[in-house]
């Protein structure tokens, strides 16, 4: 009995080791140091799929500032209310913002509604602004990018990146992802068409 424990613990031990690994890469931001290939793969064990856990209490968004486009145009976030909104949080100088981003993207092409609308807010250095540019051209990245402009609520001004928002209609916090995550799966792409679907429901007469 005793060798069979052994045996199973051989077994699961490497598997417990790396999922542990993983954690705490994700909620420490120390992927940062590791390859964007490496972190890729962790992407593809489905051990960090992006969770779609509401929060304790549905906190309210605070959409009291504004952001500027890639073309330099300034937008009042306000006209974003009334939309679902997938906003990402993150910087170019950012390790596992980088690593994440490529299933953004592949979200990203595959969502097909006016009412989800996606946010990818980078929090570069205010000089930054064209490093921000250069690397979304250069990574060939479609989805929409934005700088903050002027300042950011404290909401957003968040301590580890990269975070994810998903708002609801309503203006609620639907789910909030700290650290590195896959957003291409069909389990998240179908959380945000249902939360979208729920505003069409309720506009129609």
């Amino acid at each position: 009995m005793n060798q069979k424990l052994i045996t199973v613990w051989k077994t699961i031990r490497p598997w417990i080791i790396m999922i542990a690994l993983f954690m705490m890469l994700r909620y420490t931001g120390v992927l940062s140091g590791i390859s964007f290939v490496t972190g890729s793969l962790l992407l593809k064990t489905g051990a960090m799929n992006a969770s779609m856990d509401a929060p304790l209490v549905a906190k309210s968004f605070d959409y009291n500032f504004k952001v500027k486009d890639l073309n330099g145009t300034v937008i009042d976030f306000k006209t974003f209310k009334g939309k679902t909104l997938f906003l990402n949080v993150w910087a170019t100088w950012c390790g596992p913002c980088r690593v994440e981003m490529p299933s953004i993207q592949k979200l990203y092409d595959k969502i097909n509604s006016d009412e989800i609308v996606f946010i990818m807010l980078a929090v570069d250095d205010r000089k930054s602004f064209d490093k921000v540019v250069t690397y979304v051209k250069e990574k060939e990245f479609t989805f929409p990018v934005y700088v903050p402009h002027e300042f950011l609520p404290d909401q957003l001004m968040v301590k580890t990146i990269p975070t994810t928002f998903v708002v609801n209609p309503q203006g609620k916090i639907a789910t909030q992802e700290t650290g590195t995550a896959n957003y291409d799966t069909d389990e998240f792409r179908t959380f945000l068409e249902g939360l979208a679907l729920q505003s069409k429901e309720k506009k129609s007469p």
